[in-house]
């Protein structure tokens, strides 16, 4: 339209003249138009000053600095060292024990798992931070017991040996610098403390048919105060206290499965022989925290069966119908302890007498292999405090 008018005007006619409605109804929309721009710039002039003023401008960089606060804590609770790196590099936490031990202590939402296995670490920053979280419970006037519930209601212990012997080692030291003569040494406050912990087991877990007495509580502790016994009036309010009301174990908050798979010993496929049905059926496998899971495709999100490891053994297998096989077995001829989801979603107790599994390749399978007895474990308690009753029956001897 506008070429044809001026195609008009340089062969000299005069543009066309639009009729006198058309031309008022053009009038009338453009003021409609100039008046909304009107109110437009009025509208952007009294919010200019607020978008530039100093307090929205902190209010900015506060929602700036909570998402990447909250990013952290996502990060540290899929992997504890590089969340705390993250908020670090970002300014949000100063890496000094004492910070880094109130984040620890004191943040909401933190993994519990993940705070427990960040404090056992063995670096000389981490047994630093890990004094000063200790260093944030008070235990004065506390027995033994109750010290032991507000300290392990703050992380879960990790499975590895070395990293609870580090930490109920700094706990035994702050407990007795809190409670000065209830014991000789913190190895007596260290050994009581699992002594404790495995009664917790022995009396609440519907698994051990033989519940230890108070007896044989008292017995079993006998000459651990540096040769000494323990005051019998002592034991029995321990052991009391923990018959009637069994450790409360933190669960981790806001966190499923997927946070126990994310960083895996080892995945892959293998085939599994059922247990039932004797059929070959391919299947996901990861390893991670002493426990075989299965998949049945990469992308679930729950596992379809759990194996724990804790006392099996693993062979490789000679099998007549598929090679590079290797069994997870239970030395003692038991069934194995693991459970599976039947199709309805019911979890049910496993009925393997061992497991065979098949790897792509003889490499494949003696890798699996080291990895799983890599990963299985003994209960870890009862190794550490026989070390320690070790030192002192020597400590005491030497002396004599």
């Amino acid at each position: 339209m506008a070429i044809r008018r001026k195609d008009s005007f340089l062969w000299g006619k005069a543009p066309m003249k639009l009729p006198p409605e058309q031309r008022r109804q053009s009038e009338a929309h453009k003021f409609e138009l100039l008046d909304d721009i009107q109110k437009l710039r009025l509208e952007i002039n009294h919010v200019m000053p607020e978008i530039h003023s100093p307090e929205l401008k902190e209010q900015n960089k506060n929602v700036a600095r909570n998402r990447k606060f909250l990013r952290g804590k996502k990060k540290f609770n899929m992997d504890s060292k590089k969340g705390v790196q993250y908020l670090v590099e970002n300014g949000l936490l100063e890496w000094r024990a004492e910070p880094v031990a109130e984040f620890l202590y004191k943040e909401e939402g933190l993994n519990k798992t993940a705070i427990g296995n960040f404090l056992g670490e063995r670096e000389e920053m981490h047994l630093k931070i890990l004094k000063a979280f200790v260093g944030l419970h008070e235990f004065s006037d506390l027995n033994l017991v109750q010290a032991l519930r507000q300290f392990l209601w703050s992380f879960r212990l990790p499975g590895e040996a070395q990293k609870i012997d580090r930490m109920m080692e700094a706990f035994a030291a702050r407990y007795c610098g809190c409670n000065p003569g209830v014991f000789q040494s913190t190895d007596t406050c260290y050994i009581l403390s699992f002594a404790i912990i495995m009664l917790n087991t022995s009396l609440h877990n519907p698994n051990v048919k033989d519940k230890p007495t108070l007896q044989r509580f008292v017995s079993m502790n006998r000459g651990i105060n540096n040769g000494e016994d323990l005051p019998t009036e002592l034991l029995t309010k321990l052991y009391t206290s923990i018959r009637s009301e069994p450790f409360k174990i933190p669960e981790d908050d806001g966190n499923d499965l997927t946070l126990t798979f994310f960083n895996p010993d080892r995945e892959g496929w293998l085939l599994k022989i059922g247990g039932r049905v004797k059929t070959w059926k391919r299947r996901w496998f990861i390893l991670t925290d002493s426990c075989l899971y299965y998949f049945e495709y990469t992308t679930d999100k729950d596992p379809i069966g759990i194996i724990p490891l804790e006392n099996l053994c693993v062979r490789a297998l000679q099998d007549s119908s598929k090679p590079f096989c290797l069994e997870l077995y239970n030395p003692k001829g038991q069934k194995i302890k693991a459970c599976k989801t039947e199709n309805k979603g019911r979890v049910v107790q496993g009925k393997h007498q061992s497991y065979k599994l098949s790897a792509a390749s003889a490499e494949e399978r003696d890798d699996w292999i080291d990895a799983i007895r890599a990963s299985i474990t003994k209960d870890p308690f009862y190794d550490l405090v026989t070390l320690r009753k070790r030192k002192i029956i020597s400590n005491t001897s030497s002396k004599d």
